[in-house]
C-alpha cells in the first residue's frame, strides 16, 4: 500500500490536520471490515523528531506518542509535559531503567531476561509497565521477537513478574507492496491470539494486537489489528536526525 506521506507539518493546524486524515483512514478501513473504529486505538510515532517538532504536536492535542530508542523517549518525556510514551522499538537490558521510568507501555518484550531487568526496576520505581509480546510473523532474520511456536511458553511465564501487565501481541509485517505477504503476517498474530487464549493463565491475557505502521495500517485493521502505531502519515518522512547519529 503507497503512502501519501504529508509535508513535515509546522504548524498545530498541520499535525491537526494529518491526525484528522489519518483517523478518517482508520474509520474507512474499519468499516470495510464491519468493525467499530473506536476499537482501534491510533499511537502517533514521533521518534526521531526533535522535542520542538513534538511539543506543536502536544499542543494539536496529541497525547499518546510512540518512540523507538528509549534514551531519546526519557529526553522527550522530561521536556514534554501531558504525554503517555510508548516504548515500540528493541530494548536492550542496560535500557530498561529508561523504559521503566518514562514509559506506560513497551510493545517489544521477547525475553524472559528482559523481564527481570524490567521488574527490578519498576520495584524501585514503584510503577507498572503494560506490555505486548512480539512476535516474528513475517520470518525475518533481521527483526526481533519471538517465533510463533515460542509464544505461549514465555507467554506463562510473565506470572513472575507482576509489575508487568500482559495486554497484548504486536508484530511487524514484512515491508512489501503485496498485500496477500503484509496481511499474511497480520493475520498469523490474529490466530495466534486466537489459539493462545483458552491457554494462558488468567492474568496473561493478550487482548490486543498492535500492528500496522504507515504504509500497511488498513490492511492491519482488515485483519483484526486494535492498535496501529502511525509515524510518517503524521509526522513527515523522518529526515537525518539528531537521534540518529
Amino acid at each position: 500500500m503507497s503512502i501519501n506521506a504529508p509535508q513535515h507539518p509546522h504548524t498545530v493546524a498541520d499535525f491537526q490536520a494529518n491526525v484528522t486524515a489519518v483517523r478518517e483512514r482508520i474509520a474507512a478501513a474499519a468499516s470495510t471490515a464491519g468493525r467499530d473504529p473506536d476499537d482501534i486505538r491510533l499511537i502517533p510515532v514521533s521518534k526521531s523528531f526533535p522535542v520542538e517538532v513534538v511539543k506543536v504536536a502536544v499542543e494539536a492535542g496529541l497525547t499518546t506518542l510512540g518512540e523507538n530508542r528509549p534514551l531519546e523517549m526519557a529526553e522527550k518525556a522530561q521536556l514534554i509535559d501531558g504525554v503517555t510514551w510508548c516504548m515500540l522499538g528493541p530494548v536492550q537490558r542496560n535500557k530498561a531503567r529508561e523504559v521503566a521510568l518514562w514509559a506506560t507501555e513497551l510493545h517489544s518484550l521477547d525475553s524472559v531476561r528482559l523481564c527481570e531487568a524490567l521488574q527490578r526496576r519498576l520495584e524501585a520505581a514503584d510503577r507498572t509497565l503494560d506490555v505486548f509480546i512480539q512476535v516474528n510473523t513475517s520470518r525475518e532474520d533481521h527483526k526481533g521477537g519471538l517465533g510463533v511456536d515460542q509464544v505461549e511458553e514465555f507467554a506463562t511465564q510473565l506470572v513472575q513478574f507482576p509489575r508487568l501487565r500482559p495486554r497484548g501481541l504486536m508484530t511487524l509485517a514484512a515491508y512489501s507492496p503485496e498485500e496477500k505477504v503484509v496481511r499474511a503476517a497480520f493475520s498469523q498474530l490474529y490466530q495466534l491470539r486466537e489459539r493462545l487464549r483458552p491457554l494462558l493463565p488468567e492474568t496473561v491475557q493478550l487482548e490486543e494486537l498492535s500492528m500496522g505502521m504507515s504504509s500497511d495500517f488498513e490492511w492491519a485493521i482488515a485483519e483484526g489489528a486494535t492498535t496501529v502505531r502511525v509515524g510518517t502519515a503524521i509526522f513527515g518522512h523522518r529526515a537525518q536526525s539528531v537521534y540518529l547519529q
